[in-house]
């Protein structure tokens, strides 16, 4: 899977660098985080609760920051287990460039591998998940960085640079049209 987008967020160049540094903002940010703690020199340790279409599991696993440019760039390395669901791995490029005194573009290019029943379910909705893991990261980090007006607005002023990325298409759906697929799926799980 390689996955490709840009957020403008309207805090500096530092200030987003050091939130991305933040454990307690990173924690907050990412969604089902349930911990995420120093184990080494730039290197965490995490533990998440996720869910990619049917598949839903509790993930372990370990992030190693490479390649340090402060406050410019790093890449990020990960590796997560998560149990009979399977396994995730790969990598991230983070740049960060100033637009103006208080706006960033954050650009990130994610490479993973998912294995297990994670990689049955199919690349597209994987794919899927990805994306919208990553729009709801943002949204929280923008809020949490921001602290201004409170948690819902400054959730809207983390968007994709790129409009063809976005995934509200997808979550326009009835939510009669979700239940059927959602069942459609149990069912063909329940079958294998």
């Amino acid at each position: 899977m390689e996955l490709t987008e840009s957020y403008t967020l309207p805090v500096s160049q530092q200030r987003t660098w050091e939130a991305l540094n933040d454990t307690a903002i990173l924690r907050a940010s990412i969604p089902g985080c349930e911990s995420i703690e120093a184990d080494g020199e730039n290197a965490f340790a995490l533990s998440m609760a996720a869910s990619v279409g049917p598949v839903k599991a509790r993930f372990k696993g370990r992030m190693l920051l490479t390649d340090i440019n402060a406050p410019q760039t790093y890449t990020i390395v990960f590796e997560g287990q998560g149990g009979v669901a399977g396994f995730g791995s790969g990598n991230a490029r983070v740049t960060l460039e100033p637009e103006g005194p208080e706006a960033t573009r954050l650009t990130y290019t994610a490479s993973a591998q998912v294995g297990g029943k994670l990689a049955q379910i199919g690349s597209r909705l994987v794919d899927g998940a990805a994306r919208k893991l990553a729009g709801e990261f943002f949204k929280r980090f923008s809020a949490q960085v921001t602290d201004e007006g409170g948690a819902d607005a400054a959730a809207d002023t983390a968007a994709p640079a790129d409009d063809t990325a976005s995934t509200d298409g997808a979550d326009s759906e009835s939510g009669d049209a979700q239940a059927k697929r959602k069942k459609s799926w149990t069912a063909w799980i329940s079958k294998s």
